[in-house]
Formats: C-alpha cells, sequence, structure tokens
C-alpha cells in the first residue's frame, strides 16, 4: 500500500494533525458553531503553531462551553479567572478576553440577521477559491478586506493573517499542495 501524499506541513507523526489535514483544512464548512469555534482558535494560534492549538481543541470545547456563543458572551470575571487557571488552554488574558468579545459579537451579527455563514462564502459567492501552484501567501486583499470589516463588527484577533489561516481552515481558500491527495480528491 502506498502512502498518502500530504500537504508538507502536515506533521505525519501527530494522528489530530493528520486527521485535521484529511478531513478539514480546506474543506469547505458552513456549520456556524465550527465557523465560530475556528475563528477564536485561530486567535489564539496568534504567535504560537497551529499544531499547539490543535492539541488543545478538546480542552477548549470543554472550557469554553462547547462554544455555545451565548453562555460565553455571558462569562464574568470569576469564568474569566477559572479560563486563566486552566492549563488546558492557552492562558493569555487578551485571548480570553476576545474570545468573550468574538461572542458578543457573533449574537450581535445573528440579531442583524446574519451569520458567519453567510458573511464568509458572500466574499467568493459561495464557492471556495481554489490555489494552485505556487507558496502560500500569508495574507491577501481579500483577508485584507474580511478582517476590516470583523474588525468593524467588534471582533478582536483578527488580523489579516490570523484571518487568512481561517479562511483556509474552513474551506473559503483550498491551499492544499497539487500533489496533495486532499485536492486530487476534490477536483
Amino acid at each position: 500500500m502506498t502512502e498518502k501524499i500530504r500537504c508538507t506541513w502536515a506533521n505525519p507523526l501527530n494522528p489530530l494533525y493528520l486527521a485535521y489535514h484529511d478531513n478539514e483544512w480546506g474543506v469547505p464548512c458552513h456549520d456556524e458553531r465550527r465557523l465560530f469555534e475556528m475563528l477564536n482558535l485561530e486567535g489564539a494560534q496568534a504567535g504560537l503553531s497551529w499544531e499547539t492549538i490543535l492539541n488543545k481543541r478538546e480542552n477548549y470545547r470543554a472550557a469554553f462551553d462547547q462554544w455555545d456563543a451565548k453562555k460565553i458572551a455571558a462569562y464574568d470575571a470569576d469564568k474569566v479567572a477559572e479560563l486563566l487557571g486552566n492549563a488546558g488552554i492557552v492562558r493569555n488574558r487578551l485571548k480570553v478576553a476576545a474570545a468573550i468579545t468574538n461572542a458578543q459579537a457573533y449574537l450581535r451579527l445573528l440579531d442583524g440577521g446574519g451569520s458567519l455563514d453567510k458573511l464568509l462564502w458572500s466574499y467568493v459567492g459561495g464557492k471556495p477559491i481554489v490555489n494552485g501552484k505556487g507558496p502560500r501567501p500569508a495574507k491577501t486583499e481579500l483577508s485584507d478586506r474580511i478582517s476590516k470589516d470583523l474588525l468593524k463588527l467588534g471582533f478582536k484577533f483578527v488580523g489579516s493573517t490570523i484571518v487568512y489561516a481561517y479562511l483556509q481552515g474552513v474551506g473559503v481558500i483550498d491551499d492544499h499542495d497539487p500533489a496533495c491527495f486532499c485536492k486530487k480528491a476534490r477536483k
């Protein structure tokens, strides 16, 4: 049996990472809770490796009430203190505060008749951008625009580089290597 060819960044020694690469990264997502979760996890990743966050994802889900935005938006000082004491997540005060702010911004978006799904996919006409050969950029004009719009809506930790990684993670952009079996399977 031949080994699957994957993107060069996929750590073959980490089963979580391989499963993420094979089943999630670059796959179009329309699930609101996952879109909200991934936005916050990408923000938590700032300055760290994605593998670090991925390895902590289940801890994040437990700590942040399975990414229930209504619950997160109501977190108080006691809950923040609990989160900052939780070794299973990145204990950064600004990132924890951003998750709460993001929940509040997300609820305002929903209250206004919007959604992350509608917002993100509106930029690409509902169809993912499939990139070909060449290096993956850290950010693009598209991620710049979405970042600015998210900031206007009140979201935090949504700079252009974070947004580009987010777009890759939720499949708005497919940046799989041309030789990767995922790219070939989605043609």
